[in-house]
């Protein structure tokens, strides 16, 4: 096992969910709820799931592509989505003319 690369997983997929709409939706689960203990083991199983399927297309990926190459295309994708949400579009009634 690889301790350092697990607290490095940990680290960085805790400090990328807290705000996230995730939380948001557990914590508005978890406050309408009278059974906090199942919405906690819901949304902790939805995490697994959905970080298994990511580490399993990720290993998929990295058969197929270069590392390097995938790093690119996501810092580009992260760089898109950006600029999309600091971008007014006409699209958007609130944006300012």
């Amino acid at each position: 096992m690889d301790w350092q690369l697990l607290g490095l997983s940990f680290i960085t997929v805790f400090l990328a969910e807290l705000g996230d709409k995730s939380q948001l939706a557990a914590i508005a689960l978890g406050g309408s709820s009278r059974h906090p203990r199942a919405v906690f083991f819901g949304t902790a199983a939805a995490l697994i799931v959905a970080s298994f399927l990511g580490v399993i297309v990720g290993g998929g990926t990295a058969m197929l592509l270069p590392s390097r190459l995938v790093k690119a295309i996501a810092a580009v994708g992260f760089l898109v989505m950006a600029v999309r949400l600091l971008w007014p579009t006409s699209e958007n009634p609130e944006a300012e003319p």
